[in-house]
Parts: C-alpha cells; structure tokens; sequence
C-alpha cells in the first residue's frame, strides 16, 4: 500500500480485542478520518430506521422477506405504512452501506474498522485489509471491564456478536470472516497493547510500500 496516494485500509475485529481503538489511533498517526458508527448512521439516515433493527437485519443468515411474504397476505403498501421498519432487508441494507463504503474511499484516504468493508472494497487499488484477533480469555476480560458485564454475560454478548458479523460475511461474500486469507495482515493482541499494534502495522506499511 502506497500512503503517497488515496488509501483505504480496512480493519475486521473481534469484539474484545481491542480491534477499534487500534482503528482510530491508527487513523490519528496517519491522519486520515476513522469510520465505523458513521456508516450505521448513514443506514439509519437513508432507512430512517433504528441502529437495533439494523444490526438485527444484518444478522440473519439467509433472505427473511420472501419468507415473511409467505405467512402474511396484506399488500406491502399497507404493510409499509404499518410496519415500515418490516419492509428493510438485509439485501437492501448491504446494497446501501455498500455504496457508503464505496463512496467514501473513493473521495478520500481513510480507516474503516468492519462493515464488511474488506470485500465490499475488494477492488480498491491501494487497500490493506487487516484482522485484529485475540484469545477468548483477553476478549472476555476487555469486554467485562468496558462494559461492566459478567463474564457470563460477556461471554453470551462476544458470541451473538460473533455468530451475527460471521452471518452477514458469509452471506454477501460466501466467505469465512476469520479465513486469513482475506487479509494482508493478521494480529493476535493478547501480548500486544493497542499502540504496540498501531506501531506494527506502521512498520508493515512502511516496508511494503517501498517494494
């Protein structure tokens, strides 16, 4: 990746690792905007729905309207002026976010921590796509301590939010979010403080935009 040009690079994480402010301070050093809430927004705006409909919506395995559509007879019309929130698919909220995503790298460098924009901007000229990762035992202890959770709690949190990001990935990319071979570099953060992975993927930068 040439950062003399316009860049994006994408960060996947594992909620618990640290993933996110690896993103933002990565952003600051480069100084480049950080994006990840700013595209749920952007959903939001466009649907004028909810964050929790959206993050359910996105989280279903498989196309869920068609199926509605079988169980209910009312006219979507109807249906929409009922129960608006109803008509948002999953496909549409990936085709919108997409075009956010797609928009915003194409007017400027950036940071995007998830939003699945490690496929979605697959064909950018001059991406780096990371994974930031960790052991169970540092993902539980992080989120208790952020969150103020249990580690019963943390633990039941940690795996809804990993099976929902596994869903959508799968769906839209017919790919495995953890598969390493969708990334350019893959941290494990458990021996690792989230300056000392900012200062790594630096130094990967800088030694591989001089070949």
């Amino acid at each position: 990746m040439d950062t003399k040009q316009k860049f994006v690079i994408t960060i996947n994480r594992e909620l618990g690792s640290g993933g996110r402010t690896v993103g933002r301070l990565l952003a600051q050093k480069l100084s480049v905007r950080y994006y990840d809430k700013a595209v749920i927004e952007g959903l939001m705006q466009h649907f004028g729905i909810s964050e929790k409909v959206v993050e359910k919506e996105k989280a279903r395995p498989k196309s869920w309207w068609s199926s509605f559509c079988d169980l209910i007879s009312s006219p979507p019309a109807i249906l929409k002026e009922d129960f608006p929130d109803l008509l948002v698919t999953t496909d549409a909220l990936f085709s919108v976010e997409s075009d956010i995503l797609r928009e915003i790298a194409g007017e400027e460098s950036c940071v995007i921590a998830g939003r699945s924009a490690f496929f979605i901007l697959d064909d950018h000229p001059n991406k780096l796509s990371i994974f930031i990762k960790a052991s169970m035992p540092h993902r539980l202890e992080r989120v208790m301590r952020k969150q103020g959770l249990s580690e019963e709690e943390a633990k039941k949190a940690i795996d809804e939010v990993d099976q929902r990001r596994e869903n959508y990935t799968k769906r839209f990319s017919g790919k495995s979010r953890y598969d390493v071979d969708n990334y350019d570099l893959v941290l494990t953060m458990d021996a690792l403080s989230e300056e000392d992975a900012v200062e790594i993927i630096l130094d990967y930068i800088e030694k591989t935009s001089t070949k």
